[in-house]
């Protein structure tokens, strides 16, 4: 069975040989074929080769386009700075008073070097694995684009001060998501991973208002095209389970400080992708330790579970900790259903 027939059978709920291993590689990627970050952000020939890498040697089943959060936001205009060998810097908001946002250029058609350089890293990873892998593009939530574009701090205060203006902003990044989560499915990807963190810091009756309708409209848009949606939200997102079940995501992944028996129950029909503790556990922990929580996330996971972190794999990760991963889904394959 090859990862793309393993994904699937989940989805149908059908058996698998092994449960999924869907851990998200970035900065760890770049460092583990020996190239600094600038160059994973901005040439998909590297992230390719990267991600390529760490798929194999970790033995994952699932390649992914995931870099930075700017890509839609470069391309929009949003400066952003790209050290040697650390995180990209975004230091003044694109839009900084309300009026900026007639100013803006969204592109719905005509992406700029960042979403085509996504888009190209796509079509590369696509030619190595054709169909026996699953390629995962990325997108922005609604909101985390227009924190990219203002600010966190200024998009909280929109929420409460300016909430019809912030839902214009977000009607016009959710009609950039869409075409953009479309173009990546054309070049190859068989997965449109959509990240909304910012998400995490708001109340259920906002997240109902300026969040959901938006993930639901692009994940509409992703199924229609013939994509699998996956929902991140990176933190503790357990007063939002109850909404998130009606996102029409295939996929959410859960971060560590979330119960994976209450995300289960509460996700009902969709797959859970999680929720080690990057830090704690991966980084930090044992292989025992590492270990134990693969066979706990199965016992709470039962048949809606992929293997992942809560969010990342951090940057010098102990190989030692990611191959007991690999051979603790071995082990729980070989086990009678």
């Amino acid at each position: 069975m090859n990862s793309l027939q393993r994904l699937n059978n989940l989805l149908q709920g059908k058996p698998v040989d092994r449960v999924p291993n869907f851990d998200i590689f970035m900065t760890r990627a770049a460092h583990h074929i020996g190239v600094p970050l600038s160059q994973y952000y901005l040439d998909h020939r590297v992230l390719c080769q990267a991600n390529l890498a760490v798929m194999q040697d970790f033995e994952l089943d699932i390649v992914q386009a995931i870099s930075d959060p700017y890509r839609e936001a470069a391309d929009m205009g949003l400066e952003v700075e790209f050290p040697h060998d650390n995180l990209p810097l975004n230091r003044t908001p694109l839009i900084v008073e309300p009026d900026d946002l007639k100013n803006i250029h969204f592109p719905v058609k005509d992406f700029g070097p960042r979403m085509t350089d996504r888009l190209e890293g796509i079509r590369a990873m696509h030619q190595q694995v054709g169909d026996e892998v699953p390629v995962m593009g990325w997108v922005e939530g609604a909101l985390a684009e227009a924190a990219d574009l203002r600010g966190v701090t200024n998009v909280m205060k929109d929420l409460v001060k300016r909430p019809a203006w912030l839902k214009d902003l977000l009607e016009k990044c959710a009609e950039v998501e869409i075409s953009f989560a479309c173009a990546q499915i054309e070049a190859g990807a068989h997965i449109i991973g959509l990240g909304d963190a910012v998400a995490s810091l708001i109340s259920p009756r906002m997240y109902r208002e300026f969040a959901l309708p938006y993930e639901q409209r692009i994940f509409d848009a992703i199924k229609a095209k013939g994509g699998i949606p996956r929902l991140h939200i990176c933190g503790n997102t357990i007063h939002l389970l109850k909404d998130i079940a009606q996102s029409r995501a295939e996929i959410v992944d859960i971060d560590s400080l979330v119960d994976m028996y209450q995300a289960v129950s509460t996700l009902d029909g969709m797959l859970v992708c999680g929720n080690l503790n990057p830090v704690s556990i991966f980084l930090q922990g044992t292989t025992d330790q590492v270990r134990e929580g693969i066979f706990a996330n199965a016992s709470a996971g039962a048949h809606s579970w992929i293997s992942a972190g809560g969010c990342e794999i951090p940057d010098q990760t102990p190989v030692e900790n990611l191959h007991a991963q690999s051979q603790a889904l071995r082990e729980l394959g070989r086990q009678p259903a």
